[in-house]
């Protein structure tokens, strides 16, 4: 009797009757979606609270803030979508024209694009373990299939439902981004209508990685719309561009750190004057520190040999730096080399390019894929490096004003000549030249020569003092066994004697 409630409740939970509560296809389909949804809703939300939280408190501490809540929410939506390519529109200007801010500070990019790609991957890994969860059900029923109803992680990942599921995602990403967009179109500082078809493409970039890290990172060459062979070019070619975009990206880091650290004194004694009060310091810090990406993207493009401007009319390269106009006193702008030429430093960066190529042909010329393929993977791969630094140099560079500062930052085009150019005329005899040495190892081409036996040489008389013998082990004497001291008294029989019966008279009868 006890039991009748539990028998009840297990009746629907017990695996072999799943069938009884599994969803049916239309609950599942929209609840499928609607996670999704919400997944999408879910990353936007995130990444406007980051900003969020940080203009608020900037704005609490400020002891005299320039505006009220309502400024402080639209700027905290204008650095939203400024992080994800969109352009600002500043109008409260000194000359009252209004001036344009592009320059994309990176870091700000980084938390978007990492909340879409883990809403994405982690919609479309739930989609496939509940896809799972309901074949074994079906399994458990007594399905007949010849899988018996299961089909885990092993099999391929369904393309079609993958990419159903990350449109919703980034749907539900973009109705947010729609909102802010239309709250961010008026104020101080407004977003540029023009610019904001950036963000969608931001985030379908962030949503495609995070639906591949969803499927479970499947190869590359079995997504690629072309034949096997190419398909596998391609992805060899895509992991070795990767690879020297890391290279020259970290080597501009390097770089960029050791300049910040050659002009310290210049860059403290900025940051010490441009901001009195302890918010407007802590302000500047903040933005330096989202700047730094950007000083690392500079830095690969000095090193490149293009450089880049700070201005209209400068460069900033190995060769030389000249045109400066009046910059705005900032940290990262102390760091700057001097006007004139570079001298033996300035020439020695181009040793970070070279390294980058190098990794280039490393990667494409060890996977022994012969002479015309490694060919044709290392020219892929320039092109793809070319590209990869285009865009973020593109994204590392913008306006920060009008007149002179409409240009500031690396220009794209020629940082990715530069680095398809440093690829192809290193890169290439590289890759052919260690392709070559795996397919022959080193010294083949020596014809063997039969080894002539040598004599046996004399032994050598010892020089050395003979070791004594061995001195005889002796052999252990046996002793005797031990005498007993005392020697014990000899117990009594056991059991005692019985003690003698005397004789009895014989007995007489009468007659």
């Amino acid at each position: 009797m006890f039991l009748a409630a539990w028998d009840a409740v297990t009746h629907t939970t017990d695996s072999r009757q799943a069938h009884a509560v599994t969803p049916r296809p239309h609950a599942r389909w929209a609840s499928e979606r609607v996670s999704a949804l919400t997944a999408g809703v879910a990353a936007a939300g995130l990444g406007l609270g980051v900003p969020a939280v940080t203009v608020l408190l900037l704005w609490i501490g400020s002891p005299y803030p320039d505006s009220g809540l309502g400024g402080a929410l639209h700027l905290t939506a204008a650095l939203w979508l400024l992080a994800q390519g969109a352009e600002l529109v500043r109008t409260g200007t000194a000359s009252g024209d209004p001036a344009p801010v592009a320059l994309v500070p990176l870091l700000l990019s980084v938390v978007p694009a990492w909340l879409l790609y883990r809403g994405t991957s982690s919609a479309i890994a739930g989609e496939r373990g509940g896809e799972d969860g309901a074949a074994d059900a079906a399994g458990d029923s007594g399905d007949t299939r010849p899988d018996g109803g299961r089909s885990g992680a092993d099999e391929p990942p369904d393309v079609r439902r993958a990419v159903t599921v990350a449109g919703w995602v980034l749907a539900g990403y973009l109705t947010v981004a729609a909102v802010a967009a239309a709250y961010a179109s008026s104020g101080p500082i407004r977003v540029a209508p023009l610019s904001v078809p950036y963000v969608p493409l931001f985030a379908a970039v962030a949503v495609a990685c995070g639906a591949w890290s969803g499927c479970g990172r499947p190869p590359l060459a079995s997504w690629l719309p072309l034949p096997r062979g190419y398909a596998e070019e391609a992805a060899a070619a895509l992991r070795a561009a990767a690879v020297g975009c890391g290279v020259l990206l970290g080597g501009g880091a390097l770089l960029g750190g050791a300049a910040l650290a050659w002009h310290g004194g210049a860059v403290a004694q900025t940051y010490g004057r441009l901001s009195g009060p302890g918010s407007g310091r802590i302000a500047v810090l903040l933005l330096a520190a989202a700047l730094t990406p950007n000083l690392a993207v500079w830095a690969a493009s000095y090193a490149l040999g293009t450089g880049f401007c700070v201005g209209a009319g400068s460069v900033v390269a190995p060769a030389g730096a000249s045109g400066y106009p009046l910059l705005p006193s900032f940290p990262l702008l102390a760091a700057l080399p001097g006007t004139g030429g570079g001298g033996v430093l300035g020439w020695a960066t181009l040793a970070v390019p070279a390294a980058a190529a190098g990794a280039v042909a490393w990667c494409a010329g060890g996977a022994g894929l012969g002479l015309w393929r490694t060919v044709r993977v290392t020219c892929g791969a320039a092109l793809l490096h070319g590209v990869g630094l285009a865009v973020a140099a593109a994204w590392a560079g913008g306006a920060l004003g009008d007149d002179v500062l409409a240009t500031f930052g690396p220009t794209w085009w020629l940082t990715g000549s530069a680095a398809a150019a440093w690829v192809l005329a290193l890169a290439v005899p590289g890759a052919l030249a260690l392709s070559w040495h795996v397919a022959h190892p080193a010294h083949a081409w020596r014809p063997r020569v039969p080894s002539i036996p040598r004599p046996a040489l004399p032994a050598l008389p010892a020089f050395r003092r003979a070791a004594p013998p061995p001195s005889p082990v002796p052999t252990p004497v046996p002793l005797p066994p031990p005498a007993d001291p005392l020697p014990w008294p000899t117990p009594p029989p056991f059991p005692p004697p019985l003690p003698p019966i005397p004789p009895t008279a014989p007995t007489t009868t009468p007659d």
